[in-house]
């Protein structure tokens, strides 16, 4: 190889570099380059660029192929926007007065601020647990008779 040839090579590879391509080969009679580049896990844009000597290649365009599309968002919250009801205490839940009655709320069911939605059963001692919005009851988050935690959700409230 010719000092020449030498200097258009090493422009031909920062040309390469600098417009992010993958591979070039160039086949000229009894001269073969091959070059391989590390590239980003996820380039922007790839260009493609025409095959031909080096002088040729940095007056040839580039041709832009758009990068595959992002994947979708995930699916938005179901329950975003909706008001929780909390537990004040650590108990156990029930939904209803007594055994066999029928639930303070269900889902579907109109509540009020201040409206007894449950009782959480704490030391012995039943504490009516009042809502603290009003509008429709979405959601009950517990079943009767289970234990719960400070904090816990309950119910999921569409204020209005």
């Amino acid at each position: 190889m010719k000092p020449e040839d030498i200097d258009d090579l090493k422009q031909l590879v920062e040309f390469l570099k600098e417009n992010q391509v993958a591979e070039f080969e160039l086949d000229q009679g009894d001269q073969k380059i091959r070059l391989k580049f590390k590239q980003p896990e996820a380039p922007a844009v790839a260009h493609v660029l025409a095959a031909g000597a080096p002088a040729m290649m940095a007056a040839a365009p580039p041709v832009q192929v758009a990068a595959p599309a992002p994947p979708p968002p995930p699916p938005a919250d179901p329950d975003a926007g909706l008001h929780m009801i909390k537990s004040p205490i650590v108990g156990t839940y029930y939904g209803s007065p007594s055994p066999g009655a029928s639930a303070f709320v269900a889902p579907g069911d109109r509540v009020e601020k201040g409206q007894v939605v449950c009782i959480v059963e704490a030391m012995k001692l039943m504490n009516e647990i009042e809502s603290d919005a009003s509008g429709e009851i979405v959601k009950v988050f517990v079943s009767n008779g289970q234990p719960i935690e400070f904090g816990q959700p309950l119910f999921a409230v569409r204020t209005t």
